[in-house]
């Protein structure tokens, strides 16, 4: 069974290789942009992966594995114009450098690029996943839509939290390792439990994102630290520290989250600060580490031999398991 490395290298020679040679180009322009700024192509990868534990040539399902990128993508477009960001993987976004109307129309082109990929499933099984996509991209906007929704209020609970991200992040790395193996023709409770899998891997990724955000390593986070805490972003930490806060570790807590135009330093170092007292660096730590658990657990009913799911193991690992 080839690698990630090896998968991944498949799918930006295949990237690499689109033509946009339709007009207008000043449209296609900004898709080839996006597609070009690089990334850890997770998804794709997970699908070919899917895919390999039960048969040898994913290649045949390339064009698919680009579709599902191509989505991701168009959300992260579309992410950055609802955020105002200015930069996305170190580059300018879309919107400050071709304007918000180009972006939206652009990014509105990829939807449509990636379901005429995803189009492209094999045919006896192109409805289910055509269906689990339809599914899966409904849910990516309501996850969307509740951490909109979040920002706006004060009473998040964790369980709200989880369920957002749930549907927010890890749903698509579900569909992507579930869509692989249907059109492998995996049995179907092996598929279920590969959608179960990506789920755990995407819950527990995303709790590491937010860990890092506050006590990662910048040289190995890859960006500042402290981005989460001056946004006010409804995180797991800053829930569970609003939840179990004492009162005057609630007040300072509140009065730095009101702060107009706070020096970023000051409050970065007083949050951080809190959540250390309270303990929810820990917390996020060892809820990393069941949902993990629970992905590695999951690998093991797999009914394939343990060779085969050697390489999702090994992915997992490297994907959840950083340096701290």
């Amino acid at each position: 069974m080839r690698s990630s490395e090896e998968m991944l290298k498949m799918v930006n020679e295949r990237l690499a290789s689109m033509t946009y040679d339709r007009k207008p180009y000043s449209l296609y322009e900004p898709v080839e942009y996006v597609l070009s700024l690089g990334g850890k192509r997770v998804r794709p990868v997970l699908m070919l992966m899917g895919y390999e534990m039960y048969k040898p040539d994913p290649e045949k399902i390339i064009d698919v594995a680009i579709g599902l990128e191509t989505y991701h993508n168009f959300t992260l477009l579309h992410d950055d114009l609802m955020d105002n960001a200015d930069v996305r993987r170190g580059k300018p976004t879309v919107h400050k450098r071709w304007g918000a109307n180009t972006a939206v129309l652009s990014g509105d082109t990829m939807l449509v690029m990636a379901y005429c990929n995803i189009a492209k499933a094999p045919k006896d099984c192109a409805q289910e996943i055509m269906s689990l996509f339809n599914e899966t991209a409904l849910q990516i906007s309501e996850g969307q839509q509740y951490d909109m929704e979040f920002e706006l209020r004060d009473d998040v609970t964790e369980q709200e939290y989880i369920e957002m991200i749930r549907l927010k992040t890890s749903v698509l790395l579900a569909c992507a390792l579930k869509m692989g193996a249907i059109m492998a023709g995996a049995p179907a409770d092996d598929a279920d439990k590969l959608y179960l899998i990506g789920e755990r891997i995407g819950l527990a990724f995303q709790l590491q994102d937010d860990y890092l955000d506050v006590f990662g390593d910048p040289e190995v986070f890859g960006k500042a630290i402290g981005g989460d805490i001056m946004e006010n972003k409804k995180t797991f930490m800053l829930i569970n520290a609003l939840l179990k806060s004492s009162p005057s570790q609630r007040q300072e807590l509140e009065l730095w989250l009101s702060a107009k135009n706070p020096v970023a330093e000051d409050k970065i170092a007083a949050v951080t600060r809190i959540y250390k007292e309270i303990g929810v660096d820990v917390m996020a730590q060892d809820r990393i580490k069941k949902y993990f658990d629970e992905a590695e657990m999951l690998i093991a009913e797999v009914n394939l031999p343990d060779e085969r799911k050697t390489e999702l193991r090994r992915m997992a690992a490297q994907m959840l398991m950083r340096n701290y």
